[in-house]
């Protein structure tokens, strides 16, 4: 089984991408070579580098944010907004399919 997600650019452009169950978006979208999630910490909370906008219905079916994600949003090169995660933090299981967030225009 795969999950599809669907990264949307700054330019409205979408990428599609496959990605296995327990995986956090920013493993799927690195393992894919999709543009607009830099990665550069490796998923270890260390950067905002894979900072993405979750639309709804997903954002709010996300468990909140941890104190160690909501310091490390304060540190994005684009404007912070209530749906904003780190996808590195994203797991993502079946009840995410066609989980769809928007990527900031930078993430440096």
């Amino acid at each position: 089984m795969s999950i599809t997600c669907h990264l949307v650019h700054a330019d409205g452009t979408t990428t599609t991408i496959s990605a296995r169950p327990g995986e956090s978006l920013m493993q799927a979208a690195v393992a894919a070579n999709a543009t607009g999630i830099e990665a550069d910490c490796g998923g270890l909370l260390t950067c905002a580098t894979c900072h993405v906008y979750v639309r709804e219905p997903f954002a709010s079916q996300l468990p909140p944010a941890e104190a160690d994600e909501r310091a490390m949003l304060e540190f994005t090169a684009s404007p912070c907004q209530p749906n904003s995660r780190l996808s590195c933090q994203i797991a993502l299981g079946e009840a995410l399919e066609g989980l769809t967030v928007d990527l900031p225009a930078s993430q440096h």
